[in-house]
């Protein structure tokens, strides 16, 4: 069999664009982003709110939802996606094999969606009563907890296991990300 009668997999060989994921160098996102941009590459580096504390100070940042990873949109017909690879601020481009490989479909479009004006990402209004989240920010980053009172304020409460034993913790809804169970 010679390469001209090889099937081509469709799932292999996606048609028009979609979203691929970057490894950027260590603190290096906005960096990798800036210089995919100024090659045409559509981009886009799902951020939150992380508060940052210095010197008895806090203040809120937006900080890389995934650290060292940013999406670009490439269309492997037509762009020139081996270029993504050699950009200054990028360690490498995600592959499957010898083609980078798409991050899930509609993954990325739904973050997008989330995103705020400030250009952080808001997941208020995914949130539900009941469902397990996870703290994005503060002394319980990390942690998952059950959300047990939802309203239209700045503040609503999880219910946290710490030490053996269950406690209610009020926190802004900002500070919280739905996890899929």
């Amino acid at each position: 069999m010679t390469w001209e009668q090889t099937p081509i997999r469709a799932a292999a060989f996606p048609f028009g664009p979609r979203w691929y994921v970057v490894q950027s160098r260590p603190h290096k996102e906005l960096y990798a982003a800036t210089n995919l941009q100024n090659q045409n590459f559509r981009t886009f580096i799902p951020r939150i709110g992380k508060t940052v504390r210095h010197a008895r100070r806090s203040k809120t940042v937006l900080a890389p939802l995934f650290p060292r990873y940013l999406f670009v949109s490439l269309d492997l017909t037509r762009d020139r996606w081996r270029a993504v690879r050699s950009t200054f601020g990028v360690s490498c481009l995600v592959m499957d094999g010898d083609r980078p490989r798409p991050a899930p479909q509609g993954l990325v479009e739904q973050l997008i969606a989330t995103t705020s004006g400030t250009g952080g990402i808001d997941f208020r209004e995914r949130l539900v009563l009941g469902q397990a989240v996870r703290f994005m920010t503060g002394p319980f980053a990390d942690k998952i907890g059950r959300l047990v009172h939802l309203d239209d304020t700045d503040r609503v409460a999880v219910l946290l296991e710490i030490l053996g034993s269950e406690r209610q913790v009020a926190v802004g809804p900002d500070a919280l990300m739905p996890v899929a169970v």
